[in-house]
């Protein structure tokens, strides 16, 4: 609970520095980083409820589980391709500068954005559809211990969503490498700015570490009920080592990548975080009275 409460502060803090200067809801680059802020931040609270309900009440309601496992998993599954979406902007502000204005612009981050959601949402979807169909009515009036293997227990599922994951994860891990290794091809042949060149390929290199760390929420089910099954009696404990690996790491790489190593940003996300913030002066147009006579 600290360390969430830690991380909500600082993601709290990130938004509201956001919205304050319009010059980066302007900006497709830290839309997308915002997406991305807000997105982790409700999957962190998601989880972080999840599992003190495994030690508090250790069953809860299913139609109350469903909600919660399907919410995070949209938001789970959510993270890849907004860093796919980002390192994508990264390439093409150095490799094209002089079409970046066209082809990145805040419609186009937006419906990017959309296009994410319907993505990510069309799996725990079919999963639900899936259980309504190949379950009795009276199992979502039972309680049951609150994880996806529990919930969504028929076969067809898993593989579905293996094949699913597979998929999408592989495209974007091709996509981070491909722009890594353009942006490097770049910062080899540049004569100016190179430091901004080499900035942009280590933020596409932080975005790959990132991104492995998230793959490991697609790896950690399977390896944890490996784990529980040996050591029945430490099931809690072995939980909240894959909570700390998977979800807790990767939600302070955001704060790193664009919070600290992104000079503007910086400066007035710093300003907010010492109450160095000036306030906004507002000039009142006046009327003046003119003698035409």
């Amino acid at each position: 609970m600290l360390v969430w409460l830690v991380l909500s502060i600082i993601n709290c803090s990130m938004v509201h520095t956001f919205l304050r200067h319009s010059l980066f809801y302007e900006n497709p680059r830290y839309i997308m980083f915002m997406c991305m802020v807000i997105n982790d931040a409700l999957q962190l609270s998601l989880v972080t409820a999840l599992l003190v309900t495994s030690y508090i009440f250790r069953k809860i309601h299913t139609s109350v589980c469903c909600l919660l496992i399907m919410t995070a998993v949209v938001t789970t599954r959510s993270t890849p391709l907004t860093l796919a979406g980002m390192a994508v902007e990264r390439y093409i502000s150095i490799c094209f500068p002089l079409h970046y204005s066209h082809m990145c612009t805040v419609p186009r981050t937006i419906l990017f954005i959309c296009a994410i959601l319907l993505l990510t949402i069309t799996p725990p979807i079919t999963d639900l559809i899936i259980t309504v169909v190949k379950e009795p009515p009276s199992f979502f009036q039972t309680t049951i211990f609150c994880d996806h293997s529990f919930l969504f227990r028929d076969k067809s599922i898993y593989y579905k969503n293996c094949v699913f994951d597979g998929t999408y994860l592989s495209f974007v891990a091709l996509t981070l490498v491909y722009t890594y290794c353009k942006i490097m091809l770049t910062a080899q042949a540049a004569s100016t700015s190179l430091a901004s060149v080499n900035r942009a390929r280590n933020t596409v290199l932080l975005h790959g570490v990132q991104l492995m760390l998230c793959m490991l929420a697609f790896v950690v089910p399977s390896l944890q009920a490996a784990l529980i099954s040996i050591f029945p009696n430490l099931g809690l404990e072995i939980r909240y080592i894959f909570f700390l690996l998977v979800y807790i790491i990767p939600r302070f790489l955001s704060p790193v990548i664009y919070g600290f190593r992104d000079k503007q940003f910086r400066k007035y996300w710093t300003r907010y975080l010492t109450f160095r913030n000036h306030s906004l002066i507002r000039v009142r147009p006046v009327l003046l009275k003119v003698n035409l006579r």
